[in-house]
């Protein structure tokens, strides 16, 4: 028997050198991709916050307007896919690394633990130098969960690229109170952690489906034609619906993000509603910081910036619609579920700490 056979049988299969070879593309792709669509720039920018405490930009919403127009849905998708579309692109090319290069048994054995737990804690940390924005990192999240990859370790990766941004966390420190960059840190680990390992292990409707592996690795001259084959069925499937929901988001965006005056009126409600409302609503990396500054500015409470701080970065509708297939529905709709509860729970703990 040969040691390939021997580590067959014993349930593990030896790498081979077309494996390696598509891990190291995977890698090659994630450092050059990360470095010029998120390191870099947010060092710079990082930097300069440092040394003036001022965030430079406007909240997103501004561009789509204070009433319904067509026009103004217009400017919003422009304005979001100009701040984004790095990092877009870098995600749909490592989706499509992560499911056509990499070996898909040990891309198992690092993701599908045995706990749900210890699948949402890889599936967090892995998030961590990504520092996606939830639409961002739908692509990569779909891709994971096409190779097999469990709900928790998924769902875990796919809110932990925005609540636990490090970049966003830093930022947040530098302009807000210290309280919002803390409870930013707590509630993200609770709704990455915790609630991805909830719904894991709660979500009984579907058994956990694992991708038959092809019995024969693929040969070195077939890895091209898989990589564009991926790349394709993501941008084709992925980017049309992706622009196609945040046209639809900037439409309605003038009735969904008008809470400057919802205090007065609501009162307490107005968290609840908040949380809500920014669970649906889209904005890209660290767009919810300048909101939140102009609402403060406007003397909003803490409490509805506080579950701003949570709702509004965690998901959206867009990314909800992206990744609904891949993770199912009910899954989907749990997360969005847990995050507006993390919202409202963000806005009272904000609203007792400030």
């Amino acid at each position: 028997m040969t040691s390939q056979a021997v580590a067959e049988a014993g349930g593990r299969r030896r790498l081979t050198t077309v494996d390696w070879v598509g891990l190291g593309v995977l890698v090659i792709f994630l450092i050059i991709g990360l470095s010029w669509s998120k390191w870099m720039p947010y060092w710079d920018k990082a930097w300069t916050m440092s040394q003036t405490s001022v965030w430079d930009g406007s909240p997103l919403f501004e561009a789509a307007g204070d009433t319904f127009s067509l026009a103004g849905a217009w400017d919003f998708t422009l304005v979001y896919f100009i701040a984004v579309w790095k990092a877009l692109l870098v995600a749909l090319v490592v989706a499509a690394a992560i499911d056509a290069l990499v070996p898909r048994d040990w891309l198992l054995r690092v993701m599908n633990r045995r706990t749900h737990t210890s699948q949402s804690l890889v599936g967090a940390v892995m998030s961590l130098p990504s520092m996606m924005c939830t639409c961002c990192a739908a692509p990569v999240t779909a891709g994971l969960r096409s190779s097999g990859v469990m709900r928790s370790a998924a769902l875990a990766y796919w809110v932990g690229n925005p609540l636990l941004n490090p970049a966003v966390l830093i930022f947040l420190t530098l302009v807000l109170p210290w309280q919002y960059a803390l409870t930013r840190f707590v509630f993200g680990i609770l709704i990455a952690v915790g609630a991805s390992a909830l719904i894991g292990r709660w979500i009984k409707g579907r058994v956990e489906a694992v991708p038959e592996q092809s019995p024969e690795p693929p040969r070195m001259s077939s890895l091209p034609q898989r990589y564009l084959r991926s790349l394709s069925k993501f941008t084709l499937i992925l980017v049309p619906e992706h622009l196609a929901l945040v046209f639809v988001i900037g439409l309605i965006s003038p009735w969904l993000s008008g809470v400057y005056g919802l205090e007065a009126q609501v009162g307490a409600l107005a968290v609840l509603i908040a949380a809500v409302v920014g669970t649906l609503l889209v904005i890209p990396t660290g767009g919810e910081i300048p909101i939140i500054i102009a609402l403060l500015a406007a003397g909003v409470g803490a409490g509805t910036t506080g579950a701003l701080l949570i709702a509004l970065p965690a998901l959206s509708i867009p990314s909800m619609v992206m990744v609904g297939k891949s993770l199912g529905w009910r899954t989907t709709t749990a997360m969005g579920s847990a995050v507006a509860l993390g919202g409202v729970l963000s806005g009272v703990v904000l609203m007792f700490a400030s």
